[in-house]
C-alpha cells in the first residue's frame, strides 16, 4: 500500500485521523528539525531480525526512547539480532530506509512480523504518529484505532514498556 492507499483505507473505515505533510525525514533527528503538531505522539521504528532471517520484529516506541536490543533479546528469548536489510524492508514492507512505519506491515502479505508496540502510547492523549508507509508525512490517529487496523490485517502484536 503506497500513501494515497493508506488515506483511502483511513477514509473506508471511518478511523479518525489527521495528516501533517512535511519534507522527507529519514531519522528522529530531522523530525526534531519540522514542526509537528502532536510531538508527544512521535513514533520510532526499528525493524529487526534474528541471525537466521527467520524472525523479523517491529518495534515501535516514543520518539524520545531508546531501545536497548539486547535487553528485547533478553527478554524475548530471540536469537541475535540485527537491522534488516533495505532489500530485505522492501521485501516484507514494501518500505525504504527512514520509512518503516506500523503501517508498512499492513504490505506483509505472509505476516511475517511481529509487532512489539511501546505502551506509553496509551497514555493520553492515546495518540500515535507514523507515516503512511512514505516518509514525507505524518498520520495521527488513535493508537487503538492502529492497533486494531494492524491486527485486522493478521499480524502478531505485542505491547511492551520501554
Amino acid at each position: 500500500m503506497n500513501k494515497q492507499e493508506i488515506y483511502d483505507l483511513l477514509i473506508q473505515k471511518n478511523i479518525p485521523h489527521e495528516i501533517t505533510e512535511h519534507e522527507a525525514v529519514y531519522n528522529m533527528a530531522e523530525v526534531a528539525m519540522i514542526e509537528l503538531p502532536h510531538p508527544e505522539a512521535e513514533a520510532k521504528n526499528l525493524f529487526i531480525r534474528d541471525d537466521k532471517k527467520q524472525n523479523f520484529y517491529l518495534i515501535t516506541v516514543k520518539g524520545d526512547k531508546r531501545v536497548d536490543l539486547k535487553q528485547f533479546r533478553k527478554d524475548h528469548s530471540t536469537r541475535a539480532l540485527h537491522f534488516v536489510s533495505a532489500e530485505l524492508l522492501m521485501d516484507i514492507l514494501g518500505l525504504i530506509p527512514g520509512a518503516v512505519t506500523p503501517m508498512g506491515l499492513l504490505n506483509d502479505s505472509e505476516c511475517k512480523v511481529h509487532w512489539f508496540l511501546d505502551k506509553a502510547f496509551l497514555d493520553e492523549p492515546g495518540l500515535i504518529g507514523v507515516h503512511p508507509n512514505d516518509n514525507s508525512a505524518t498520520v495521527w490517529l488513535k493508537t487503538e484505532d492502529l492497533v486494531d487496523l494492524i491486527k485486522e490485517h493478521g499480524s502478531e502484536m505485542d505491547w511492551i514498556e520501554v
